[in-house]
């Protein structure tokens, strides 16, 4: 597999970045913890990233299990869970064996996120839960000023479809990385077309909600 652009960061991510986002500002772990609720059984982690969210997992009752593609990431993540590094397109898992899979702010790095989704809904039991965490498609993008946190302006751009900005921020990860939007409509579909249905949707952070949260279940 090739290097990724998180593997440059890691270090940054873990000491730098991890420490400064105390709190929930913008309801990450309030909709995993919501939407995820507890239950048994393995809950793998598309994306795991260093695993800061094995934690709440287990708190939940489940056990975490993560892959990642980047190497650098998950360096940091074997302390905190059971990893693989992978593509998550064709994940080393075999059909049906997971109750459980969450993917929490991931989807603006993942070009075929579609693809993906069908992919957990293939590792999924039937009645298995996916829950997706990730940056509102409606308010978070490179047509989103968001300078007045109090005043998220929308500029053209929402309606363009698929594209890849260079950066929606300075700052942060997404200054490092840059992010990948997708339109909702496009979104949605992609959870019908793999066979999820929708149980549950969440927004979080204010006064404009910055991240969207989705239960969906595949179906029997």
């Amino acid at each position: 597999m090739t290097t990724t652009p998180y593997d440059a960061i890691a270090n940054w991510y873990e000491s730098v970045f991890l420490p400064r986002g105390a709190g929930d500002p913008l309801g990450i772990e309030r909709a995993l913890r919501d939407l995820l609720g507890e239950g048994g059984g393995t809950c793998l982690e598309i994306g795991c990233g260093t695993g800061v969210h094995a934690a709440l997992v287990r708190e939940l009752g489940r056990v975490p299990i993560g892959i990642d593609i980047s190497a650098g990431m998950l360096r940091h993540a074997r302390g905190r869970l059971p990893v693989a590094r992978a593509d998550a397109r064709n994940l080393p898992i075999r059909d049906g064996a997971v109750p459980a899979v969450i993917a929490v702010m991931v989807h603006t790095d993942m070009r075929a996120y579609p693809e993906v989704l069908t992919e957990a809904a293939r590792v999924l039991r039937p009645g298995g839960v996916l829950v997706h965490v990730g940056a509102h498609p409606c308010f978070c993008g490179g047509f989103a000023d968001r300078g007045d946190r109090d005043a998220v302006v929308i500029r053209p751009g929402y309606l363009d479809g698929r594209w890849a900005a260079p950066s929606w921020s300075d700052r942060g990860v997404r200054g490092k990385v840059g992010a990948l939007h997708v339109p909702l409509p496009e979104l949605m579909h992609a959870f019908i077309n793999a066979g999820l249905a929708f149980e549950r949707l969440a927004e979080g952070g204010g006064p404009t909600p910055g991240v969207l949260a989705i239960r969906a279940r595949k179906r029997a």
